[in-house]
């Protein structure tokens, strides 16, 4: 693991530094010695380990920014205290009054506060050398833990918006990105439009051929809808037997025609469960597009499609319906191509 280091200080602060730590392939260090550049390098692309020199102009302004970002708070912020009236009171102050000095570099935003040495004083300076690079240990650490920790909640926020048994996006995730895909397409002026479709008479497959033959079913259906779409189309499972396909640059008319190739291609041929059984089935299909009074959540776009599939229901089913009360049953798509 490869761990970023940002040092905001001096290039004389910065050749204080020991070589296990500058010229240590696992760490990349680079430093800033301006306190605007630095707060934009940390938002533009945030580093694991912050070291910041006390005595630099901006020190205490940059600890307390950091304090204030919860989002960064992952990051470890090394403060190493080199002013030198400060380094000369320690010794006359004592052991009080340096733990003083270290809980008010706590609060101002720090997680560890380590007093410098001058190199005259050799022993002394290896001392805090070790321990720079034993804090440097504590944050490699954290960073490792937060880097765990995202990769656990990534799988986890993917597990929660699939659907287990078709494999597509489910209810969840539907709710999730249906609002930013209407942001996106009103923010560039392109159109966006909804399928909703479901599977006609599902109830009897399960009832004549069993649960675990109508779940073969829908991953079948799935399956070929998905051969079927095109790149810019995301299908959802809402729930059941129903389906939600959002058609990103796509209008009413041409919705409609996607639509009604769907209804084709999932009736003209059986889907095939296993070497004896072969079952067809027909879907209903609602379709609409966005408009301009919709909300932002797109409440408004999928309650009219949920409107069409069910008129298309009332229809005699295995039909599409879309806005402008277009319809198509099967049986007309079958007449045009022959």
């Amino acid at each position: 693991m490869n761990i970023s280091i940002l040092i905001f200080g001096s290039d004389t602060f910065l050749s204080t530094f020991p070589d296990q730590i500058l010229k240590a392939t696992a760490f990349g260090v680079e430093a800033i010695a301006n306190l605007y550049q630095a707060i934009s390098r940390i938002q533009r692309n945030s580093p694991d380990i912050i070291v910041v020199q006390a005595s630099f102009d901006g020190s205490t302004e940059l600890c307390s920014w950091l304090k204030e970002q919860t989002k960064l708070s992952w990051m470890y912020c090394i403060l190493l205290e080199d002013r030198t009236h400060l380094l000369a009171d320690r010794s006359q102050y004592g052991m009080e009054w340096e733990l003083e000095m270290t809980s008010v570099a706590l609060r101002q935003g720090a997680d560890a506060y380590i007093w410098c040495v001058e190199k005259q004083n050799l022993t002394s300076q290896q001392g805090w050398h070790r321990l720079l690079l034993a804090q440097l240990t504590v944050g490699v650490r954290k960073a490792q833990k937060y880097r765990d920790l995202i990769r656990t909640n990534d799988l986890l926020s993917s597990l929660a918006l699939a659907d287990s048994l078709t494999e597509l996006n489910n209810r969840r995730a539907l709710e999730s990105d249906l609002p930013r895909q209407i942001a996106k397409a009103r923010a560039n002026k392109t159109p966006l439009s909804l399928i909703i479709m479901d599977v006609d008479y599902f109830k009897k497959v399960n009832d004549t051929h069993g649960h675990l033959v109508g779940d073969r079913l829908l991953q079948l259906l799935c399956t070929r809808l998905q051969h079927n779409l095109r790149f810019q189309d995301t299908p959802f499972r809402y729930g059941g037997e129903e389906f939600v396909i959002i058609l990103n640059n796509t209008n009413s008319d041409e919705a409609f025609v996607v639509a009604r190739r769907l209804n084709r291609i999932v009736s003209e041929q059986p889907f095939a469960i296993d070497n004896k059984l072969a079952i067809n089935i027909t879907i209903s299909v609602g379709t609409d597009c966005l408009r301009g009074e919709d909300d932002d959540k797109g409440v408004s776009l999928m309650h009219r499609a949920d409107r069409y599939l069910l008129q298309a229901k009332s229809s005699g089913r295995n039909c599409v319906i879309g806005s402008d009360n277009h319809l198509c049953h099967v049986s007309q798509l079958q007449a045009v191509s022959s």
